[in-house]
Protein backbone atom coordinates (compact mmCIF):
# COMPACT_ATOMS: atom_id res chain seq x y z
CA UNK A 1 0.00 0.00 0.00
CA UNK A 2 2.61 2.44 0.68
CA UNK A 3 5.35 1.52 -2.28
CA UNK A 4 4.67 4.35 -4.36
CA UNK A 5 5.26 7.19 -1.35
CA UNK A 6 8.08 5.06 0.27
CA UNK A 7 9.86 5.22 -3.22
CA UNK A 8 9.15 8.70 -3.72
CA UNK A 9 10.62 9.34 0.45
CA UNK A 10 13.12 7.22 -0.12
CA UNK A 11 14.66 8.87 -3.13
CA UNK A 12 14.47 12.73 -0.84
CA UNK A 13 15.90 11.48 1.20
CA UNK A 14 18.62 9.43 -0.82
CA UNK A 15 19.47 13.15 -1.89
CA UNK A 16 19.90 14.62 1.41
CA UNK A 17 22.35 12.30 2.44
CA UNK A 18 24.44 12.84 -0.30
CA UNK A 19 24.99 16.45 0.65
CA UNK A 20 26.63 16.25 4.12
CA UNK A 21 25.71 19.61 6.11
CA UNK A 22 22.73 21.32 4.66
CA UNK A 23 21.18 25.06 4.06
CA UNK A 24 17.99 25.80 5.44
CA UNK A 25 17.54 25.95 1.33
CA UNK A 26 18.16 21.98 1.14
CA UNK A 27 15.68 21.14 3.79
CA UNK A 28 13.07 23.44 2.30
CA UNK A 29 13.25 22.05 -0.70
CA UNK A 30 13.59 18.54 0.34
CA UNK A 31 10.37 19.53 2.69
CA UNK A 32 8.27 20.80 -0.77
CA UNK A 33 9.20 17.63 -2.61
CA UNK A 34 7.79 15.53 0.38
CA UNK A 35 4.87 17.65 0.50
CA UNK A 36 4.23 17.35 -3.56
CA UNK A 37 5.09 13.39 -2.62
CA UNK A 38 2.31 12.97 0.10
CA UNK A 39 -0.35 15.14 -1.90
CA UNK A 40 -0.02 12.43 -4.93
CA UNK A 41 -0.14 9.56 -2.31
CA UNK A 42 -3.77 10.72 -1.50
CA UNK A 43 -2.85 12.02 2.18
CA UNK A 44 -5.36 14.76 2.70
CA UNK A 45 -4.27 18.25 1.93
CA UNK A 46 -5.17 19.74 5.71
CA UNK A 47 -3.19 16.47 6.87
CA UNK A 48 -0.37 17.39 4.37
CA UNK A 49 -0.24 21.56 5.20
CA UNK A 50 -0.14 20.43 9.65
CA UNK A 51 2.47 17.69 8.37
CA UNK A 52 4.76 19.57 6.62
CA UNK A 53 4.73 22.88 8.99
CA UNK A 54 5.39 20.95 11.99
CA UNK A 55 8.36 18.80 10.38
CA UNK A 56 9.71 21.90 9.36
CA UNK A 57 9.71 23.85 12.41
CA UNK A 58 12.02 21.07 13.60
CA UNK A 59 13.94 20.66 10.90
CA UNK A 60 15.24 23.95 10.71
CA UNK A 61 15.07 24.60 14.28
CA UNK A 62 18.00 23.90 17.35
CA UNK A 63 17.28 19.84 16.19
CA UNK A 64 18.84 20.26 13.15
CA UNK A 65 21.82 22.58 14.20
CA UNK A 66 22.85 20.00 16.94
CA UNK A 67 22.16 17.01 14.72
CA UNK A 68 25.64 15.21 14.06
CA UNK A 69 24.19 13.97 10.84
CA UNK A 70 21.74 16.84 9.12
CA UNK A 71 20.12 14.25 7.08
CA UNK A 72 19.66 11.07 9.26
CA UNK A 73 17.82 13.83 11.89
CA UNK A 74 15.88 14.89 9.09
CA UNK A 75 14.77 11.35 8.68
CA UNK A 76 14.17 10.97 12.35
CA UNK A 77 11.85 14.02 12.27
CA UNK A 78 9.71 12.82 9.56
CA UNK A 79 9.48 8.92 11.14
CA UNK A 80 8.06 11.18 14.03
CA UNK A 81 5.71 13.20 11.80
CA UNK A 82 4.77 10.16 10.49
CA UNK A 83 3.80 8.46 13.54
CA UNK A 84 2.13 11.28 15.30
CA UNK A 85 -0.19 11.63 11.95
CA UNK A 86 -1.05 7.99 12.12
CA UNK A 87 -2.50 8.22 15.74
CA UNK A 88 1.23 8.20 17.55
CA UNK A 89 0.19 5.17 19.85
CA UNK A 90 -1.80 1.60 18.85
CA UNK A 91 -4.89 1.75 20.25
CA UNK A 92 -6.33 -1.58 21.57
CA UNK A 93 -10.32 -2.91 20.50
CA UNK A 94 -12.53 -1.94 23.54
CA UNK A 95 -13.00 -5.10 25.59
CA UNK A 96 -14.02 -3.65 28.78
CA UNK A 97 -17.78 -4.17 28.72
CA UNK A 98 -19.74 -7.17 30.42
CA UNK A 99 -20.82 -9.86 27.90
CA UNK A 100 -22.03 -10.50 25.64
CA UNK A 101 -20.24 -7.13 24.09
CA UNK A 102 -21.61 -5.88 20.17
CA UNK A 103 -19.12 -5.08 17.64
CA UNK A 104 -20.78 -3.14 14.80
CA UNK A 105 -19.12 -3.60 11.34
CA UNK A 106 -20.26 -0.99 9.15
CA UNK A 107 -19.25 0.45 5.56
CA UNK A 108 -19.92 0.40 1.93
CA UNK A 109 -20.34 -2.67 -0.41
CA UNK A 110 -17.12 -3.70 -1.86
CA UNK A 111 -14.89 -2.72 0.88
CA UNK A 112 -14.49 -6.03 2.58
CA UNK A 113 -16.98 -5.59 5.42
CA UNK A 114 -17.87 -9.60 5.45
CA UNK A 115 -14.58 -11.10 5.11
CA UNK A 116 -13.14 -8.74 7.96
CA UNK A 117 -15.98 -9.52 9.87
CA UNK A 118 -14.65 -13.59 9.95
CA UNK A 119 -11.60 -12.31 10.45
CA UNK A 120 -11.99 -10.22 13.36
CA UNK A 121 -14.04 -13.27 14.88
CA UNK A 122 -10.39 -15.50 14.09
CA UNK A 123 -8.72 -12.72 15.95
CA UNK A 124 -10.66 -12.41 18.76
CA UNK A 125 -10.88 -16.06 19.06
CA UNK A 126 -7.23 -17.03 19.12
CA UNK A 127 -5.36 -13.77 20.41
CA UNK A 128 -7.89 -12.80 23.36
CA UNK A 129 -9.45 -16.16 23.86
CA UNK A 130 -13.04 -14.73 23.46
CA UNK A 131 -16.23 -16.57 22.66
CA UNK A 132 -17.72 -14.96 18.94
CA UNK A 133 -21.17 -15.45 17.65
CA UNK A 134 -21.13 -14.08 13.94
CA UNK A 135 -24.31 -12.54 13.11
CA UNK A 136 -25.20 -10.83 9.20
CA UNK A 137 -27.77 -8.46 8.77
CA UNK A 138 -26.96 -8.01 5.15
CA UNK A 139 -30.63 -9.22 3.75
CA UNK A 140 -29.93 -6.96 0.63
CA UNK A 141 -27.04 -8.55 -1.25
CA UNK A 142 -27.98 -11.93 -2.43
CA UNK A 143 -25.87 -14.70 -0.92
CA UNK A 144 -23.92 -12.30 2.04
CA UNK A 145 -25.51 -14.45 4.80
CA UNK A 146 -24.69 -17.77 3.38
CA UNK A 147 -20.99 -16.06 2.87
CA UNK A 148 -20.53 -15.55 6.82
CA UNK A 149 -21.97 -18.37 7.76
CA UNK A 150 -19.22 -20.73 5.31
CA UNK A 151 -16.33 -18.48 6.73
CA UNK A 152 -17.88 -19.37 10.47
CA UNK A 153 -17.96 -22.98 9.73
CA UNK A 154 -14.32 -22.95 8.08
CA UNK A 155 -13.42 -21.54 11.56
CA UNK A 156 -15.20 -23.32 13.66
CA UNK A 157 -16.73 -20.46 14.80
CA UNK A 158 -20.66 -20.03 16.23
CA UNK A 159 -22.97 -17.88 13.57
CA UNK A 160 -26.56 -17.38 13.88
CA UNK A 161 -28.78 -19.46 11.91
CA UNK A 162 -30.00 -17.92 8.76
CA UNK A 163 -34.27 -17.23 9.19
CA UNK A 164 -35.79 -16.37 5.26
CA UNK A 165 -36.96 -12.96 5.13
CA UNK A 166 -36.28 -11.71 8.53
CA UNK A 167 -35.12 -8.11 9.21
CA UNK A 168 -32.04 -6.68 10.26
CA UNK A 169 -33.45 -5.14 14.01
CA UNK A 170 -35.10 -8.91 14.40
CA UNK A 171 -31.61 -10.63 13.68
CA UNK A 172 -30.45 -7.83 16.00
CA UNK A 173 -32.62 -8.82 18.97
CA UNK A 174 -32.38 -12.73 17.96
CA UNK A 175 -28.29 -12.51 18.00
CA UNK A 176 -28.37 -10.78 21.00
CA UNK A 177 -30.82 -13.10 22.65
CA UNK A 178 -28.93 -16.21 21.71
CA UNK A 179 -25.59 -14.88 22.84
CA UNK A 180 -27.06 -14.56 26.33
CA UNK A 181 -27.93 -18.50 26.24
CA UNK A 182 -24.54 -19.40 24.57
CA UNK A 183 -22.09 -17.90 26.89
CA UNK A 184 -21.29 -15.75 23.95
CA UNK A 185 -18.07 -12.95 25.01
CA UNK A 186 -18.71 -10.90 21.60
CA UNK A 187 -21.35 -10.71 18.66
CA UNK A 188 -20.06 -9.28 15.51
CA UNK A 189 -22.50 -8.02 13.48
CA UNK A 190 -22.32 -7.68 9.83
CA UNK A 191 -24.03 -4.95 8.69
CA UNK A 192 -25.96 -4.71 5.32
CA UNK A 193 -23.17 -1.83 2.65
CA UNK A 194 -24.40 0.21 -0.46
CA UNK A 195 -22.65 1.31 -3.58
CA UNK A 196 -23.22 4.45 -2.12
CA UNK A 197 -23.72 6.69 1.02
CA UNK A 198 -27.76 7.23 1.25
CA UNK A 199 -30.64 8.12 4.59
CA UNK A 200 -31.84 4.48 3.88
CA UNK A 201 -28.98 3.03 5.00
CA UNK A 202 -27.66 5.13 7.68
CA UNK A 203 -31.16 5.39 9.61
CA UNK A 204 -31.02 1.81 9.34
CA UNK A 205 -27.84 1.63 10.94
CA UNK A 206 -29.34 4.32 13.90
CA UNK A 207 -31.79 1.63 14.32
CA UNK A 208 -29.58 -1.12 14.74
CA UNK A 209 -26.71 0.69 16.92
CA UNK A 210 -29.31 2.18 18.91
CA UNK A 211 -31.16 -1.09 19.66
CA UNK A 212 -27.63 -3.26 20.08
CA UNK A 213 -25.44 -0.52 22.26
CA UNK A 214 -21.95 -1.61 20.70
CA UNK A 215 -18.75 -0.82 22.33
CA UNK A 216 -17.25 -0.77 19.15
CA UNK A 217 -18.64 0.41 15.58
CA UNK A 218 -15.95 -0.28 12.91
CA UNK A 219 -15.80 1.53 9.48
CA UNK A 220 -14.72 -0.89 6.94
CA UNK A 221 -12.68 0.82 4.20
CA UNK A 222 -11.08 0.09 1.43
CA UNK A 223 -7.80 1.48 1.47
CA UNK A 224 -7.36 0.91 -2.51
CA UNK A 225 -10.20 3.93 -2.78
CA UNK A 226 -7.73 6.43 -2.12
CA UNK A 227 -9.08 10.30 -0.89
CA UNK A 228 -12.47 8.77 -1.71
CA UNK A 229 -11.92 6.48 1.63
CA UNK A 230 -11.66 9.19 3.60
CA UNK A 231 -14.70 11.24 2.87
CA UNK A 232 -16.47 7.86 3.21
CA UNK A 233 -15.23 7.59 7.00
CA UNK A 234 -16.21 11.33 7.42
CA UNK A 235 -19.88 10.77 5.65
CA UNK A 236 -19.95 7.17 8.25
CA UNK A 237 -18.85 9.34 11.20
CA UNK A 238 -20.94 12.46 10.88
CA UNK A 239 -24.08 10.53 10.31
CA UNK A 240 -23.83 7.25 12.98
CA UNK A 241 -20.71 7.81 15.30
CA UNK A 242 -17.64 5.39 14.66
CA UNK A 243 -15.74 4.54 16.56
CA UNK A 244 -12.63 3.04 15.17
CA UNK A 245 -12.03 2.28 10.95
CA UNK A 246 -10.41 -1.44 9.34
CA UNK A 247 -8.39 -0.58 6.38
CA UNK A 248 -8.61 -3.51 4.15
CA UNK A 249 -6.35 -4.60 1.11
CA UNK A 250 -3.49 -2.86 3.01
CA UNK A 251 -1.01 -5.46 0.89
CA UNK A 252 -2.05 -3.75 -2.46
CA UNK A 253 -0.16 -1.60 -4.46
CA UNK A 254 -2.46 1.99 -3.60
CA UNK A 255 -0.66 5.04 -2.59
CA UNK A 256 -1.51 4.63 0.88
CA UNK A 257 -2.41 7.88 2.21
CA UNK A 258 -5.83 6.79 3.36
CA UNK A 259 -3.96 5.52 6.53
CA UNK A 260 -2.49 8.95 7.04
CA UNK A 261 -5.63 11.08 6.99
CA UNK A 262 -8.09 8.64 8.76
CA UNK A 263 -6.88 9.79 11.88
CA UNK A 264 -6.74 13.27 11.30
CA UNK A 265 -9.99 13.87 9.69
CA UNK A 266 -12.60 11.21 11.29
CA UNK A 267 -10.61 11.63 15.06
CA UNK A 268 -11.19 7.58 15.12
CA UNK A 269 -8.38 5.72 15.56
CA UNK A 270 -7.56 2.74 12.65
CA UNK A 271 -7.21 -0.10 14.75
CA UNK A 272 -6.45 -3.10 12.16
CA UNK A 273 -5.28 -3.28 8.86
CA UNK A 274 -6.24 -5.97 6.33
CA UNK A 275 -3.02 -7.90 4.71
CA UNK A 276 -4.44 -10.31 2.47
CA UNK A 277 -7.39 -12.73 1.50
CA UNK A 278 -6.60 -15.49 4.01
CA UNK A 279 -8.81 -15.41 7.16
CA UNK A 280 -5.62 -15.00 9.56
CA UNK A 281 -4.13 -12.00 7.67
CA UNK A 282 -5.61 -9.00 9.89
CA UNK A 283 -2.84 -7.16 11.89
CA UNK A 284 -3.12 -4.85 14.74
CA UNK A 285 -2.29 -1.59 13.60
CA UNK A 286 1.03 0.34 14.70
CA UNK A 287 1.38 4.03 13.89
CA UNK A 288 5.29 3.00 14.49
CA UNK A 289 5.34 -0.12 12.64
CA UNK A 290 3.89 1.08 9.62
CA UNK A 291 5.82 4.44 9.11
CA UNK A 292 9.13 2.24 9.66
CA UNK A 293 7.60 0.35 6.83
CA UNK A 294 6.54 3.46 4.94
CA UNK A 295 9.92 5.14 5.29
CA UNK A 296 11.50 1.48 3.74
CA UNK A 297 12.96 0.54 7.48
CA UNK A 298 10.96 -2.65 7.58
CA UNK A 299 8.92 -4.55 10.22
CA UNK A 300 11.30 -6.91 11.63
CA UNK A 301 8.68 -6.97 14.52
CA UNK A 302 5.56 -8.33 12.01
CA UNK A 303 8.20 -10.73 10.55
CA UNK A 304 9.24 -12.23 13.95
CA UNK A 305 5.61 -12.62 15.13
CA UNK A 306 4.52 -14.37 11.71
CA UNK A 307 7.78 -16.57 12.05
CA UNK A 308 6.51 -17.13 16.04
CA UNK A 309 3.00 -18.05 15.03
CA UNK A 310 4.22 -21.14 12.59
CA UNK A 311 6.82 -21.77 15.09
CA UNK A 312 4.15 -22.74 17.54
CA UNK A 313 2.16 -25.27 14.91
CA UNK A 314 2.02 -28.82 15.47
CA UNK A 315 3.81 -29.31 12.50
CA UNK A 316 7.04 -27.55 13.93
CA UNK A 317 7.20 -29.84 17.00
CA UNK A 318 6.97 -32.80 15.28
CA UNK A 319 10.21 -31.80 12.56
CA UNK A 320 12.11 -30.18 15.86
CA UNK A 321 11.35 -33.65 17.36
CA UNK A 322 12.71 -35.31 13.99
CA UNK A 323 15.87 -33.00 14.17
CA UNK A 324 16.50 -33.87 17.40
CA UNK A 325 17.31 -37.32 15.83
CA UNK A 326 19.59 -35.83 13.21
CA UNK A 327 17.32 -36.76 10.68
CA UNK A 328 15.77 -34.14 7.62
CA UNK A 329 14.63 -35.32 4.68
CA UNK A 330 12.70 -33.43 1.60
CA UNK A 331 9.32 -33.95 3.28
CA UNK A 332 10.37 -32.07 5.75
CA UNK A 333 11.76 -29.29 3.31
CA UNK A 334 8.50 -29.29 1.78
CA UNK A 335 6.90 -28.19 4.76
CA UNK A 336 9.24 -25.68 5.68
CA UNK A 337 8.45 -23.97 2.04
CA UNK A 338 4.73 -24.43 2.59
CA UNK A 339 5.21 -22.49 6.07
CA UNK A 340 6.81 -19.98 3.71
CA UNK A 341 3.53 -19.80 1.81
CA UNK A 342 1.64 -19.42 5.21
CA UNK A 343 3.34 -16.07 6.29
CA UNK A 344 2.60 -14.56 3.19
CA UNK A 345 5.16 -16.02 0.95
CA UNK A 346 8.81 -14.82 0.09
CA UNK A 347 7.76 -11.00 -1.48
CA UNK A 348 5.40 -10.38 1.72
CA UNK A 349 8.53 -11.24 4.34
CA UNK A 350 10.87 -9.70 2.27
CA UNK A 351 8.96 -6.46 2.11
CA UNK A 352 9.22 -6.52 6.54
CA UNK A 353 13.06 -6.04 5.91
CA UNK A 354 14.68 -2.53 5.98
CA UNK A 355 16.06 -1.01 2.90
CA UNK A 356 14.27 -3.81 0.71
CA UNK A 357 12.71 -1.54 -1.57
CA UNK A 358 15.59 -0.07 -3.38
CA UNK A 359 16.76 -3.33 -4.47
CA UNK A 360 12.86 -4.62 -4.85
CA UNK A 361 13.86 -4.82 -8.61
CA UNK A 362 17.08 -6.99 -8.87
CA UNK A 363 15.20 -9.08 -6.78
CA UNK A 364 12.39 -9.79 -8.95
CA UNK A 365 15.25 -9.74 -11.99
CA UNK A 366 17.13 -12.35 -9.90
CA UNK A 367 13.67 -14.66 -10.14
CA UNK A 368 13.39 -14.29 -6.04
CA UNK A 369 9.92 -13.71 -5.53
CA UNK A 370 6.78 -15.67 -4.60
CA UNK A 371 7.05 -18.19 -7.66
CA UNK A 372 10.45 -19.80 -6.92
CA UNK A 373 8.42 -21.59 -3.57
CA UNK A 374 5.73 -22.90 -5.91
CA UNK A 375 8.01 -23.99 -8.11
CA UNK A 376 10.46 -25.50 -5.54
CA UNK A 377 7.39 -27.13 -3.98
CA UNK A 378 6.47 -28.13 -7.07
CA UNK A 379 9.92 -29.90 -7.90
CA UNK A 380 9.40 -32.09 -4.30
CA UNK A 381 6.06 -33.01 -5.32
CA UNK A 382 7.21 -34.76 -8.48
CA UNK A 383 9.37 -36.76 -6.84
CA UNK A 384 8.25 -40.07 -5.57
CA UNK A 385 7.86 -41.17 -1.67
CA UNK A 386 10.76 -43.03 -1.64
CA UNK A 387 13.12 -40.23 -3.09
CA UNK A 388 11.88 -37.65 -0.59
CA UNK A 389 12.92 -39.81 1.61
CA UNK A 390 16.22 -40.89 0.20
CA UNK A 391 17.53 -38.04 -1.94
CA UNK A 392 21.00 -39.58 -2.90
CA UNK A 393 19.23 -42.07 -5.34
CA UNK A 394 18.10 -39.26 -6.99
CA UNK A 395 20.83 -39.43 -10.35
CA UNK A 396 20.20 -37.49 -13.91
CA UNK A 397 17.76 -39.58 -15.73
CA UNK A 398 16.01 -39.56 -12.30
CA UNK A 399 16.27 -35.77 -11.99
CA UNK A 400 15.43 -35.22 -15.81
CA UNK A 401 12.41 -36.50 -15.09
CA UNK A 402 11.43 -34.93 -11.79
CA UNK A 403 12.29 -31.49 -14.29
CA UNK A 404 9.36 -32.71 -16.92
CA UNK A 405 6.97 -33.29 -13.96
CA UNK A 406 7.11 -29.68 -11.89
CA UNK A 407 7.48 -28.13 -15.56
CA UNK A 408 11.57 -26.58 -14.81
CA UNK A 409 14.47 -27.28 -15.94
CA UNK A 410 17.07 -29.78 -15.08
CA UNK A 411 18.94 -26.68 -13.28
CA UNK A 412 16.21 -25.85 -10.88
CA UNK A 413 16.25 -29.63 -9.39
CA UNK A 414 19.72 -28.99 -8.93
CA UNK A 415 19.69 -26.06 -7.54
CA UNK A 416 17.15 -27.35 -4.57
CA UNK A 417 19.16 -30.17 -4.01
CA UNK A 418 22.39 -28.35 -3.25
CA UNK A 419 19.79 -26.35 -1.23
CA UNK A 420 18.84 -29.34 0.81
CA UNK A 421 22.24 -30.77 1.03
CA UNK A 422 23.13 -27.03 2.87
CA UNK A 423 19.88 -27.85 5.49
CA UNK A 424 21.01 -31.17 5.78
CA UNK A 425 24.32 -30.14 6.95
CA UNK A 426 23.23 -27.43 8.98
CA UNK A 427 20.54 -29.67 11.04
CA UNK A 428 23.38 -32.56 11.32
CA UNK A 429 24.20 -29.68 14.40
CA UNK A 430 20.70 -29.63 15.71
CA UNK A 431 21.90 -31.47 18.64
CA UNK A 432 24.22 -28.52 19.69
CA UNK A 433 21.28 -26.14 19.09
CA UNK A 434 18.55 -28.04 20.66
CA UNK A 435 14.78 -27.44 19.78
CA UNK A 436 14.29 -24.10 21.08
CA UNK A 437 17.05 -22.93 18.75
CA UNK A 438 15.28 -24.53 15.43
CA UNK A 439 12.11 -22.83 16.48
CA UNK A 440 14.08 -19.44 16.33
CA UNK A 441 16.26 -20.22 13.16
CA UNK A 442 14.06 -22.75 10.94
CA UNK A 443 12.90 -20.02 9.05
CA UNK A 444 15.82 -17.94 9.06
CA UNK A 445 18.31 -21.14 8.04
CA UNK A 446 15.48 -21.46 5.07
CA UNK A 447 16.60 -18.01 3.94
CA UNK A 448 19.95 -18.20 3.92
CA UNK A 449 19.92 -21.27 1.81
CA UNK A 450 17.79 -19.25 -0.99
Amino acid sequence: MYKSLSDRLSGIFDRLKGRGALSEDDVNTAMREIRIALLEADVALPVVKEFIEQAKEKAIGQELVKSINPAQMVVKIVNEQLIHALGGEPEPINLAAPSPMVILMTGLQGSGKTTTSAKLAKLLTTKFGKNVLLASLDVYRPAAQLQLETLAKQMSIPSLPIVDSEKPLAITKRAMTAAKTQNTDVIILDTAGRLHIDDELMAELKEIKSLSKPIETFLVADSLTGQDAVNIAKSFHDAIGVTSIILTRADGDGRGGAALSMRHVTGCPIKFLGMGERIDQLEIFDPHRVASRILDMGDIIALVERASALAESEDQEKLAKKLEKGHFDLNDMAKQLEGMQKMGGLSSMLGFLPGIGKIQDKLEGAGLDDSLVRRQLAVIRSMTKKERRTPNILNGSRRKRIALGAGVQVMEVNRLLKQFEQMQTMFKRMGKIGKKGFMRQGLGAMMRGI
